[in-house]
Order: C-alpha cells, then structure tokens, then sequence
C-alpha cells in the first residue's frame, strides 16, 4: 500500500507527459501549433520556466495572469488548465490539480488514450489529498469501461482506508474467487490485506483460510509459523502429533537449533522408524546445526543410535511382522510398515500398512490414515498421498495435519 501512495505522484505526472527531462509540460504538437496570443502566451512560457526551476507555487500564480485575459480560445484554456494540472500536481496544491484534470478531461481535447490515462491521473489526485469517495467514483467511472486489476486495487486501498472493510472484503474475496477460478495466483499483497482486516474483525475462521492461502501460494516461513503455532496452541491439540508438527516445519526450513533436530529424531525414533531418524539426522549434520558446538558428542551418539536401529529394523522386520500378526496388532503394523518406508523398502511397507488398515481394527485410524499418506509422499506417489490425507478427520490436530502435509508436497 505504501508504495502504491508513492507512485500516485508520478502516476499524476505521467498523464501529463511530464518528466524530469520535459521542458514543455506535456503540450502536444496539435495543440501548440494553434495560434496563441501573447497575453497568454507568455504567462504559460514563465510559469514553465518557473516549474523547471521547482518554484510550481509562482508557476501558479502567473498562469493567474493567463487567466485575466478575456475571450480565450478552447484551445487556449486547454494550455493553460495543462500547465496548471502539472504546477498544482507539483506543488501539492491537490484541489486545484484535480479542477484541472476535470477541465481537461472534459475539454474534448483528448483522444481516448489519453483521456484514460488522465483519468487514472486525476484518481492519484484524489488518493493524495486522501479525497477517498472521490477517488472511488472516479476508478468506478474507468472500470465500467475497462477492467482494470491496478484500478480494482486502488478502489480496494481505499475503502480500506475510508475503514470500509466490509467493502474491500467483499472485492478482495472476488478478485480471489476470479484468480483462483482463472487458475491464477493471487497477489500476495491483497491476501494479506484481507486477513489483516480478518484478524482485526475477529473473524478468526477466515483469516486462517487466508493464511493458508498464503502458505499455499506463498510458501515463507513466516506463514507456515502462523499455521503450525496455530495447530499446537489449539484446544484439544494431541501432544502425540507433535511429532507431525516438527516435520512440517522440518520441511518449511524451521528448525534452527540443534534441539531441534534431535527432539524431532528422538521423538521418530520412538515410533520405530529409525530411517527417517537417520534422515533428519543428516540433515542436521549438513546444514551444519549437529555435529558442532558443546553437544557434538551427544549428537554423534544419537546419530550412532539411529543408525543401529535402522540396521535391526531391516534384520528383524520378519520376526517383527510375524509378531505382531500373531497378535494381531494393527496399530504395530502400521508402524513397522511406515519404518519400512524410511529405511528404503517402499513396497512391502506400504503394503503392509494398506492390509493393516484394511483389515480394521485400528486404536485411531485417522492416525493410520495420515501415516499411510506420508509413507506414499516419502515413496514420490504424490497422487495416492493427496488421496490418503483427505480422508483423515479427527478433531484432535490430525486433519490439520493431513492438510497442511498435502499443502507442502
């Protein structure tokens, strides 16, 4: 928002075709070449040569002289209410740029180009003098003849601004809708408007669909850190997920420390699944956070325990499987089958986890749901995870979680 009010500015400017480097303001030739008189003439000629030496107020004020001349010709009025736009665009002096944009723009003088462009120049105008409802029924008057996505944001600025948040919710979720539908990416500035005015409504249930939105089509970590505190600090939240949630941010570039790391390995070391222990564990080794600093003993003996585990996983899951089957654990087999996974053996595990849910019987089968889809996404079968994690419900954070997962593959 901040650079769209800076850029209002040049905005005005540009519709005169003025620059920097432009010693006639925006005359066209046609124009020009018609006949004025020196009454007029030479007040126009003083007030430029005062604008190029920045003084716009005494530009002003001798294009009061041109105004003194009586019988003025259109045209000649055209070059004055020219000039006068740009010194009073350049001297702040908003009321009297925005008569002149009206004047021209109602002169006839201007083909249809440029009548557009002068009327995108006098909504600046407005928005400087923070004239908001002016502003408005100007870009309102342009968007009945062309759709244009700057404009729409302009007039969702300023609703904004006049504290007209329901308004500038209503087009902020249109254009959404209209972008999604379109199968484009929203503009990350006009999601963040709207759960900024979600979040200071109250509206607690939109400004997180916003959000993830955001992580969705913007992945930054600082999105991802709204979610992922969001599902931990939630009512009902089960501690036993918190091992999914250190994943999620594992895989969003979130874990900084080396505890860290090791809780996380820790905590999939419990569940058995000693490959994607080791994983995490060599990813911590590379990025340079384990391995060094007063703890690298201890990280090399869980490093070492990791990786003693994965060997007896590969070794044992027979006499592992026989067990369970005989005791007819599902819960376990899902569990070894998910450790299967990690230590390399996509198919017999997966395939063990899809008998074991299959066959019911399961303590929590969200729980089973949600590991057999990151089993798929860890084996690269994108398509049957999606699939897998939309069927988990649960109240207790597995849904989220499932969703969210399905957001980061």
């Amino acid at each position: 928002m901040i650079k769209s009010r800076i850029a209002h500015l040049g905005l005005v400017m540009a519709a005169l075709g003025f620059t920097a480097a432009t010693p006639v303001i925006g005359l066209s030739t046609a124009h020009a070449a018609e006949a004025v008189r020196a009454e007029i003439g030479t007040p126009l000629q003083n007030a430029q040569k005062l604008m190029k030496s920045g003084k716009n107020k005494e530009a002003l004020a001798e294009l009061r002289k041109a105004d003194n001349v009586g019988n003025k010709t259109a045209n000649e009025s055209y070059l004055i209410e020219r000039v006068r736009a740009a010194a009073a665009s350049a001297a702040g002096d908003y009321d009297t740029a925005a008569r002149s944009f009206e004047n021209l723009i109602a002169s006839g003088k201007l083909g249809a180009a440029e009548k557009a462009q002068f009327s995108e120049g006098l909504i600046g105008i407005y928005m400087r003098a923070r004239e908001f409802g002016k502003a408005n029924a100007a870009i309102e008057r342009q968007l009945k003849d062309r759709n244009d996505p700057k404009l729409r944001a302009y007039l969702i600025q300023n609703y904004f601004a006049m504290g007209k948040t329901g308004e500038a919710t209503r087009l902020l979720q249109a254009d959404l809708q209209a972008d999604e539908k379109a199968g484009r990416r929203p503009q990350e500035d006009q999601l963040q408007m709207l759960s900024n005015i979600q979040n200071k409504s109250g509206d607690k249930n939109g400004y997180i669909n916003t959000v993830e939105k955001l992580a969705t089509y913007y992945p930054k970590e600082s999105y991802w850190l709204i979610l992922l505190n969001r599902i931990s600090g939630k009512p009902g939240f089960s501690s036993r997920l918190s091992v999914d949630v250190l994943r999620l941010r594992m895989h969003h570039n979130m874990l900084k420390k080396p505890n860290d790391y090791m809780e996380l390995a820790q905590l999939v070391l419990r569940d058995g699944a000693a490959g994607e222990a080791v994983k995490i564990i060599n990813r911590g080794y590379k990025e340079g956070i384990l391995g060094v600093g007063p703890d690298a003993a201890r990280h090399q003996r869980l490093k070492d325990l990791a990786e003693k585990n994965l060997a007896e996983t590969k070794t044992k899951a027979a006499a592992n499987e026989a067990d369970l089957v005989k005791t007819g654990d599902k819960d376990g087999l899902v569990a070894l089958g998910y450790a299967l996974v990690s230590a390399g053996d996509t198919a017999k595990g997966i395939a063990m986890m899809e008998a074991a849910i299959k066959g019911g019987g399961l303590k929590r089968p969200d729980d089973a749901k949600l590991r057999l889809g990151q089993a798929y996404a860890m084996a690269g079968n994108k398509s049957k995870a999606v699939s897998t994690l939309r069927t988990v419900g649960g109240k207790d954070g597995t849904a989220e979680i499932a969703r969210y997962t399905i957001m980061s593959l």
